[in-house]
């Protein structure tokens, strides 16, 4: 019984889309390590940045489902999922919230106090993002804060500070998911609407949705450009860039106002792709040179 709960809620979380944000915290690690300690991150680290990682995006998807269920349950693309659907109860979401946020807390217990010190921050705006909708159209950018503090954790899990050079990967990846995040909000406009809900393509349109989307893209790439001068990084690192950067114009080349079939593809797909393409270059950068 507790086996197949744990299950639901595996599913229910799309567990498997940690691969969205996890790649970035290992960049964050690597980058970190060598911009400030000349080294790589210790195995620990790494194992201990991966703990954390489980267990703040666990947290906050289930959090996300658990406040949303009632929306979830008037929107038709969404009343299948397991709390609206009666898979799973709100207790038994509850309960897996508190666990991951306890593995959380363990977690950065383990790297440092500066990681322990900055966690009450984290689960503040992990809680705070999923209220945002109902009251701005900014909640995009909130999401955007919510996973650029993955690679953010990541630096500060092997370095135990904050630097600007930092800020400027966490200020990359930020813009970076609220731009796919945009697109996403886009198959929901008209329910946003009907429901006093708020997103960007609600307040802008589709067409200035999608716009917004592209700017805030094209401010992901300045800031992986700017990283190539501000860290020890070199050519291998640079084509992993411009990888991304083809990447995130196929992205926008699927989707437009007029037709938004292939936005999954666009949301899923591509972004995974992207943060598994500029973790692998970076890597390969400081393995080979």
């Amino acid at each position: 019984m507790m086996i197949k709960k744990i299950k639901v809620i595996l599913e229910m979380i799309k567990f498997e889309h940690t691969i969205f944000a996890l790649p970035f915290a290992y960049m964050g690690a690597i980058l970190g390590s060598f911009d400030v300690n000349g080294t790589w991150p210790t195995w620990a680290q790494i194992g201990w940045i991966t703990v954390a990682m489980v267990g703040a995006r666990s947290a906050a998807m289930a959090l996300n489902r658990l406040i949303d269920r009632f929306i979830d349950a008037s929107n038709p693309r969404t009343a299948t999922r397991a709390i609206p659907a009666g898979q799973i109860s709100a207790q038994a979401v509850t309960i897996f919230i508190i666990v991951s946020f306890a593995v959380l807390f363990l977690a950065a217990y383990q790297l440092n106090r500066l990681a322990v010190y900055l966690l009450p921050l984290a689960v503040f705006i992990l809680v705070l993002y999923s209220y945002t909708k109902r009251f701005t159209w900014a909640c995009h950018l909130v999401l955007g804060v919510a996973i650029g503090l993955a690679p953010l954790g990541g630096w500060v899990g092997t370095t135990a500070q904050v630097d600007w050079h930092g800020i400027v990967l966490f200020l990359l990846v930020a813009a970076w998911t609220a731009g796919f995040d945009v697109i996403y909000a886009c198959q929901d406009v008209d329910f946003d609407r009907k429901e006093g809900l708020h997103s960007i393509p609600v307040r802008f349109g589709i067409a200035g949705g999608l716009r917004i989307s592209k700017l805030l893209h094209i401010l992901a790439v300045i800031g992986l450009v700017a990283l190539y001068y501000l860290t020890p990084v070199g050519y291998t690192y640079l084509l992993g860039v411009l990888l991304a950067i083809f990447i995130l114009i196929y992205e926008h080349s699927l989707v437009s106002p007029n037709d938004l079939s292939k936005l999954n593809t666009a949301f899923f797909t591509m972004n995974g792709v992207l943060s598994v393409v500029i973790f692998t270059f970076t890597l390969l950068n400081f393995l080979f040179g």
